[in-house]
Protein backbone atom coordinates (compact mmCIF):
# COMPACT_ATOMS: atom_id res chain seq x y z
CA UNK A 1 0.00 0.00 0.00
CA UNK A 2 1.38 3.28 -1.15
CA UNK A 3 2.24 5.80 1.94
CA UNK A 4 0.88 8.96 1.08
CA UNK A 5 1.83 12.58 2.33
CA UNK A 6 0.39 14.35 5.48
CA UNK A 7 -1.93 17.19 4.97
CA UNK A 8 -0.03 18.86 7.48
CA UNK A 9 -1.57 22.23 9.26
CA UNK A 10 -2.55 24.00 5.92
CA UNK A 11 -5.05 21.28 4.96
CA UNK A 12 -4.38 21.08 1.44
CA UNK A 13 -4.36 17.70 -0.95
CA UNK A 14 -0.38 16.23 -1.65
CA UNK A 15 0.47 16.97 -4.84
CA UNK A 16 2.65 13.62 -4.79
CA UNK A 17 2.30 10.14 -3.77
CA UNK A 18 5.59 8.25 -2.79
CA UNK A 19 5.50 4.61 -3.92
CA UNK A 20 8.73 2.47 -2.93
CA UNK A 21 10.44 5.73 -1.90
CA UNK A 22 10.13 8.01 -4.93
CA UNK A 23 7.81 10.81 -5.05
CA UNK A 24 5.27 10.72 -8.33
CA UNK A 25 2.90 13.54 -9.35
CA UNK A 26 -0.96 12.71 -9.27
CA UNK A 27 -1.30 14.85 -12.72
CA UNK A 28 1.39 12.87 -14.57
CA UNK A 29 0.33 9.18 -13.06
CA UNK A 30 -3.21 10.63 -14.24
CA UNK A 31 -1.54 11.71 -17.68
CA UNK A 32 0.11 8.69 -18.41
CA UNK A 33 -3.08 6.50 -17.75
CA UNK A 34 -4.94 8.38 -19.93
CA UNK A 35 -2.58 7.66 -23.14
CA UNK A 36 -2.52 3.97 -21.33
CA UNK A 37 -5.96 3.82 -22.27
CA UNK A 38 -6.26 5.77 -25.75
CA UNK A 39 -3.35 3.58 -27.23
CA UNK A 40 -5.17 0.29 -25.96
CA UNK A 41 -8.35 1.87 -27.50
CA UNK A 42 -6.38 2.61 -30.77
CA UNK A 43 -5.08 -1.15 -30.94
CA UNK A 44 -8.60 -2.83 -30.70
CA UNK A 45 -9.55 -3.78 -33.75
CA UNK A 46 -12.41 -2.58 -35.48
CA UNK A 47 -14.99 -4.76 -36.82
CA UNK A 48 -18.26 -3.80 -39.00
CA UNK A 49 -21.42 -5.01 -38.63
CA UNK A 50 -22.24 -7.54 -41.35
CA UNK A 51 -25.66 -6.08 -41.89
CA UNK A 52 -27.99 -2.93 -40.92
CA UNK A 53 -29.37 -3.21 -37.37
CA UNK A 54 -32.95 -2.34 -37.48
CA UNK A 55 -35.36 -1.41 -34.23
CA UNK A 56 -37.60 -3.63 -33.87
CA UNK A 57 -40.71 -1.90 -33.57
CA UNK A 58 -43.54 -4.72 -32.44
CA UNK A 59 -45.15 -5.11 -29.49
CA UNK A 60 -43.47 -6.55 -26.64
CA UNK A 61 -45.30 -9.72 -26.41
CA UNK A 62 -44.79 -9.99 -30.34
CA UNK A 63 -41.34 -10.02 -30.11
CA UNK A 64 -40.14 -13.52 -29.39
CA UNK A 65 -42.33 -16.63 -30.81
CA UNK A 66 -43.43 -17.52 -27.58
CA UNK A 67 -45.10 -14.56 -26.93
CA UNK A 68 -46.67 -14.70 -30.20
CA UNK A 69 -47.90 -17.95 -29.01
CA UNK A 70 -49.12 -16.85 -25.27
CA UNK A 71 -50.66 -13.69 -26.75
CA UNK A 72 -51.95 -14.16 -30.47
CA UNK A 73 -52.62 -10.52 -32.07
CA UNK A 74 -56.41 -10.17 -33.43
CA UNK A 75 -55.35 -10.89 -37.20
CA UNK A 76 -53.98 -14.20 -36.31
CA UNK A 77 -57.55 -15.67 -36.26
CA UNK A 78 -57.93 -14.82 -39.00
CA UNK A 79 -55.30 -16.04 -40.96
CA UNK A 80 -56.27 -19.66 -39.66
CA UNK A 81 -56.64 -21.96 -42.35
CA UNK A 82 -60.26 -23.01 -42.24
CA UNK A 83 -61.29 -26.98 -42.31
Amino acid sequence: MPARHDRGKGGKRPDTIIIEGRAYSWRAILEARREQLAAWQAAQPKQRALFEVKEDRRPVAERTAAGRYREPGLLAFLQEPKG
